[in-house]
């Protein structure tokens, strides 16, 4: 059996963290196929002593060197891009295969940008980085892809509530003490709705602005690729005071007519969702429910009484394990079979 060195870079931040978390939980640690991990991050953290496996492993210094004298099967890379754009390609030029949690290379051609669940076919043809989706796509295309499939979505309208921890460790240092050192205005008791820099034009229709931010165009982006084809979508992304799991208000428009029962009973059978749907009992996804979950939990399925073949949905995810750390730890199972 084959056994693989792992290298986690962004080891000391909130992803790179849970990435070591989930690893441990990951079949490939449990039949003990994981020969050795190393751990990068910047110059700051090099030197921490963080545990891993019973052991305490000690921080490298993210350089050209410590890629090529510590030498990696795959890199978890949780970095963000600017680093991911300088040293993701000198790990794949090691002969590594990284699965990079940014969104440098999200939407290059010849990078996949992967959801297992969805689109695990498409990770075998790539030069040596695979992208891991925005937090928010992971959740949401999980929900989607089984009804795509199925009746051909045209139209997707959605509204997100993002959970503080999509801002990192700063993002929930806000929430906790009222502060406003990452987020722009007070949590507390707030509702933002501004996530990430608002874009000078949509890269849909250059020739105006429409006030998006990059989330809400990433989003749209991602959604797009991941699912393969081209459809109307529209997004407003929203950051509340809650301190971890994401959650969606989305409506889809098919291009065909659906059963509302076939549609609880596709989704209920689809790979990596939990069906939350009882309102008789007043069951249904909330964030305090997803949180520490890999299953993406969708509820609140109704038929959207103003539009033809239109239905509603509300799905909530855990954005830091399925949303990030678990979803490439899914990859690199996926890779190592």
């Amino acid at each position: 059996m084959k056994k693989y060195t792992v290298g986690i870079a962004g080891a000391t931040g909130l992803v790179g963290r849970k990435m070591m978390e989930v690893l441990q939980e990951s079949t490939l640690f449990q039949k003990n196929q994981i020969k050795e991990v190393h751990l990068f991050a910047s110059q700051k953290s090099a030197g921490q002593s963080l545990p891993f496996a019973n052991q305490q492993k000690t921080v490298l210094a993210l350089s050209s060197q410590t890629i090529q004298t510590h030498l990696c099967d795959f890199v978890l890379m949780s970095a963000g891009g600017t680093v991911s754009k300088e040293f993701a390609p000198l790990f794949a030029n090691t002969g590594a295969i990284v699965i990079d949690n940014s969104s440098q290379w999200r939407m290059c051609p010849d990078v996949p940008l992967v959801v297992p669940e969805v689109n695990a076919h498409a990770l075998f043809v790539h030069k040596g980085i695979i992208a891991n989706p925005n937090c928010s796509t992971i959740g949401a295309v999980v929900a989607l892809a089984p009804l795509h499939k199925k009746y051909t979505i045209q139209r997707i309208v959605f509204t997100t509530l993002q959970a503080v921890s999509g801002a990192g460790r700063g993002g929930l240092d806000d929430l906790e003490n009222n502060t406003t050192h990452t987020l722009l205005y007070p949590i507390q008791n707030n509702v933002i709705p501004h996530i990430d820099k608002f874009l000078e034009h949509s890269t849909l229709l250059a020739s105006e602005s429409y006030g998006y931010t990059k989330e809400e165009q990433k989003l749209v982006d991602e959604t797009q690729k991941i699912l393969g084809s081209p459809m109307d979508i529209t997004a407003t992304c929203i950051r509340v005071p809650v301190a971890n799991a994401h959650s969606e208000s989305i409506n889809i428009t098919f291009a065909h007519p659906f059963a509302l029962q076939d549609v609880f009973e596709t989704l209920k059978t689809a790979k990596g969702i939990l069906l939350l749907d009882d309102v008789q009992n007043n069951l249904y996804p909330m964030p305090l429910t997803a949180n520490g979950q890999d299953k993406v939990l969708v509820g609140r399925i109704r038929r959207d009484l103003s539009a033809p073949n239109t239905l509603n949905l509300f799905v909530v995810s855990d954005n830091i394990r399925k949303g990030a750390a678990s979803n490439a730890v899914q990859i690199l199972e996926e890779l190592a079979k």
